[in-house]
Formats: C-alpha cells, sequence, structure tokens
C-alpha cells in the first residue's frame, strides 16, 4: 500500500538546517535520505523509505535532506552522491548507504542501527 500525501509527511520529517541538530541527537536513531527532486534513483527509493518508515517509525525517525536547499547540511557530511542515507546516533553517523540499493540493504542497515542503539553506550 502507497502511503497518501498525508501519510508521507506524517512518516518522514523535511530535515533543515533548523531542526537536524535537535533530531539527529534525539532518543531514537535519525535514518537521513539525502535527495534531489531532479534525481530519478531518488524517486525509485522513495517508495522504499516510506515503507520502511512505516515499518520502523516506533524506534526509529525518518528524515530527508534536499540536497539543493540543505547545501550546508550535505557538505558537512560529505554527501557527493545521491541518493544517500545515513543513520545517525547522539547526533554521529553511525553508517552510511551510497545509491538505489533496494529495500533489503536499507533494512540491513536500520537493524543493525537498532541493534547497536539497545547496547548501553
Amino acid at each position: 500500500m502507497i502511503p497518501t500525501e498525508t501519510e508521507h509527511q506524517e512518516l518522514t520529517v523535511k530535515l533543515t538546517e533548523a531542526n537536524f541538530d535537535k533530531l539527529s541527537s534525539g532518543g531514537k536513531p535519525l535514518f537521513v535520505d539525502f535527495w534531489a527532486t531532479w534525481c530519478g534513483p531518488c524517486r525509485v527509493m522513495d517508495p522504499v523509505v516510506e515503507k520502511l518508515a512505516a515499518k520502523y517509525s516506533e524506534s526509529v525517525v525518518f528524515g530527508k535532506v534536499n540536497v539543493d536547499e540543505e547545501i550546508n547540511i550535505s557538505s558537512r557530511y560529505q554527501v557527493f552522491s545521491i541518493p544517500t542515507f545515513m543513520i545517525f546516533k547522539g547526533g554521529r553517523p553511525m553508517d552510511t548507504v551510497i545509491g538505489a540499493v533496494g529495500e533489503q540493504s536499507l533494512e540491513r542497515l536500520l537493524r543493525s542501527a537498532l541493534e547497536a542503539h539497545s547496547q548501553p553506550t
């Protein structure tokens, strides 16, 4: 089932310089999708990210960074290719996957982050 536009907005947060640091340092891991409107592979991955957001939203915050609008965030984390997916915990990147890698690869990334999150730091 494909989420409606309203559900889509509820499942993922638009990340900006105003909210990125707070969300990446929050109690839950933050999954970040670095994308752009003109990026074909980003559009291919969007339904995959939405499906995973629906499945993991209880334990992970899902956010999207438009690299054209948020150049400083993209530069800070050296995002040179999109789509790029990163998991943050405690304000720091834990892991990165680059490219239209499919659902299984992103789910492995999420599971790994959740296992690390459940262990004491």
